[in-house]
Parts: structure tokens; sequence; C-alpha cells
């Protein structure tokens, strides 16, 4: 995608951000939104960073003003770096300090993630996104959520590794669910949205890389589809 696009499309989301108030990606802002092109951050990737500092300052009380996309560039490295960490890619890109107080987003607690689990299953299968073969699987990972948030707290040494095992593994088990559901269209527009969000690294990447990240993003965006959490904890 050209500069000016990605620039543009940085640009339309943030004003929809703001609520409809238009923030010029323009000057020094546009040298920052032009590096991130640079470095071949995908748009999704700088989205969901900028809405990481949008949910901060969201829970800051009434906004006071617009915000701009400079506020934003520690959590879209941010985002950056946890995308390409967990597809195995380079090295991590080192954020800078953010222009607002707040920083970068902290570490969840085990209790705090717990409860955003609990929240989007539940929610998943509110809204009908996932279908009956979930129903049993969501009902006793709720279930096995709810003791372990009453007792996250006090988990300590060997019972919180045995906890964070039995996560991971609930996990696996909802994404094999997961991909047993879709069917070859959605199953081929996902991998296609999978390729194009790699496109800038593929080139650089061998074969067996390559598809071991498309499947990462692939599993990513069924999750985002089917609007199921990430179970694991790290």
């Amino acid at each position: 995608m050209p500069t000016v696009d990605y620039c543009r499309e940085i640009e339309t989301f943030l004003c929809r951000k703001n609520d409809g108030h238009l923030v010029r990606v323009v000057g020094p802002s546009f040298e920052i939104v032009s590096g991130w092109a640079a470095q071949g951050i995908p748009l999704k990737v700088a989205f969901s960073g900028i809405d990481r500092y949008f949910e901060r300052y969201y829970r800051k009380g009434p906004r006071r003003r617009p915000v701009k996309i400079d506020f934003c560039e520690a959590d879209v490295l941010d985002a950056f770096d946890e995308w390409r960490r967990a597809l195995g890619l380079v090295a991590a890109v080192t954020a800078g300090a953010p222009p607002e107080e707040g920083g970068a987003r902290t570490s969840s607690s085990l209790p705090a993630h717990l409860e955003r689990v609990v929240t989007r299953l539940t929610t998943a299968r509110v809204t009908g996104k996932i279908d009956a073969a979930f129903e049993g699987l969501i009902d006793r990972v709720a279930r096995e959520l709810d003791l372990a948030r009453a007792s996250s707290r006090g988990v300590r040494g060997d019972a919180r590794q045995a906890l964070l095992a039995r996560l991971m593994a609930l996990d696996e088990e909802l994404l094999a669910i997961a991909r047993g559901q879709v069917d070859d269209q959605m199953r081929a527009a996902l991998l296609g949205e999978a390729e194009a969000e790699l496109a800038a690294y593929r080139d650089r990447m061998a074969a067996d890389a390559f598809t071991r990240a498309r499947d990462t993003v692939f599993d990513r965006l069924l999750r985002e589809r089917l609007g199921l959490p990430v179970v694991t904890f790290s």
C-alpha cells in the first residue's frame, strides 16, 4: 500500500475514534505514520495500538480534547512488537516515551484476564457469533474459569503454573473447535486476509516460517470473526 494511502487510512480511523472530529495526519504526524508504513506495521496492528490509547483515555473520564496520532505512537509500537513476537518475526521494536502521560499499556492481572475471558465467551454466545458446537465447551470453560478466578489472586508457585497450563489447553481446544466450524469460503477469505497482513514480510521469510506466521494470523482473525477470547495467559 502506498504511504499516502496508509496515512489516509490511519487518519480516517483516528477520525472515527475521535467521534468524527478531524485531526489531520500532516507535518510531524505524517512523518510518524510514514515511519509505521516503512517498518511494515499492518494497518490492523496500528489500529489495535490506537485502540489501546483510547481505552486508557476513556478511563480517565470525559475527554478534554481530540487525540492526536502522536499520542498513540508508543501503543502502536507496543502492539507491533507483540505482533512480531507472536509470529516469530524479527527482533522487537523499542517504543519511545509517549508524548502524553500514561505510557503504554500495562500488563493485565490474571484475575482481570479471566474476567474478560468469561465476559467474551458469554457475549459470543448471546450475540450468535458461534453455533451449537461450542455450547458444551463454553459452559465447561466458563465454569472452570469461574473457579480459577475465585482462587487466582492467591495462586502461587506450582499451583499457578498448573492453572496457566490448563488455560493454555482450554485455549487450544477452543481454537480446534473454531477451526472445525470454518467453511471453505470463510477459510479462503481469512487466509487471504492473513497473507495480505504479512505481505511486507513474505519475501524475507522462508516458506515454512511464512506458513507458520500465516496460520497464527489466521487463528487471530478467526477469533475476531467469532468473538472468541485468548484464554492463554502470559
